[in-house]
């Protein structure tokens, strides 16, 4: 079972993954604003990090770089959501050093996919 943060302002796509995550048994917290992310990451590092781009307070990207120039966090995977699924946003995402990048709305199936290639042998 891995453990999974959610970083999602929106109550219904949050809903939407909670209802996924707990039927796929993994164990999930969510937090619905980008400030205190990185506090609450470095406090009980998670398996992955489902992390909206358009965030109050802090945005995704910085939340990104925040982790990125820890090393203690290095290692935690982050799949990046945004409603702007631009290849611009894609890019600078994959830049910062996401692992993995999905527009929204998406499908179950794709973001399925995604949590199995990201956590692909850390459950």
């Amino acid at each position: 079972m891995a453990r999974i943060l959610v970083v999602e302002d929106e109550d219904n796509i949050a809903i939407a993954l909670d209802f996924l995550l707990t039927r796929d048994g993994h164990d999930h917290r969510r937090l619905a604003t980008g400030a205190g992310a990185v506090d609450e990451i470095r406090a009980s590092p998670p398996d992955l990090v489902l992390l909206d781009v358009m965030l109050p307070q802090v945005s995704g990207y910085q939340i990104l770089q925040d982790l990125r120039a820890d090393p203690a966090l290095n290692d935690v995977r982050v799949l990046m959501m945004t409603a702007r699924g631009s290849a611009v946003e894609r890019r600078k995402g994959m830049a910062l050093g996401a692992d993995g990048f999905i527009a929204k709305p998406f499908e179950l199936s794709e973001l399925r996919a995604e949590l199995a290639r990201l956590l692909d042998g850390r459950c």
